[in-house]
């Protein structure tokens, strides 16, 4: 995968690691933090490839203070995949627009059809 656009939809097809960003959206958290819910079902080296996949498509960032690794989340990233989605946003409402009216209308004969229906009998 070379753009950055694959990268962070493949980081993302991952539920630990959105479970991860569900946890950073909380706020700042240092590796520790993050590795603790999963420790029961994966190692910590298997957590650490979870965090470089979120690092590498730019999702986090991670730094150094002594021995502790704090990580947080990146918005820049997340604001890409918003700008990129934004265009099927704009395509699914006016979808949802064409369709409304297409029900008013039909909705609309339905009822006009019950009336002269009435009118007759």
């Amino acid at each position: 995968m070379h753009d950055q656009l694959s990268q962070t939809f493949a980081a993302l097809a991952d539920p630990t690691r959105r479970a991860m960003l569900g946890r950073l959206s909380k706020g700042e958290a240092n590796v520790s933090d993050l590795a603790r819910p999963f420790l029961k079902d994966m190692s910590l080296p298997a957590i650490t490839k979870h965090l470089k996949v979120l690092e590498k498509a730019r999702l986090i960032t991670k730094t150094r203070e002594a021995q502790w690794r704090p990580c947080k989340l990146n918005s820049d990233a997340f604001r890409d995949v918003a700008d990129w989605m934004e265009q099927y946003r704009i395509f699914w409402e006016e979808s949802f627009d064409r369709l409304d009216d297409y029900l008013k209308t039909i909705t609309a004969k339905s009822k006009a059809k019950g009336k002269n229906n009435a009118r007759k009998k």
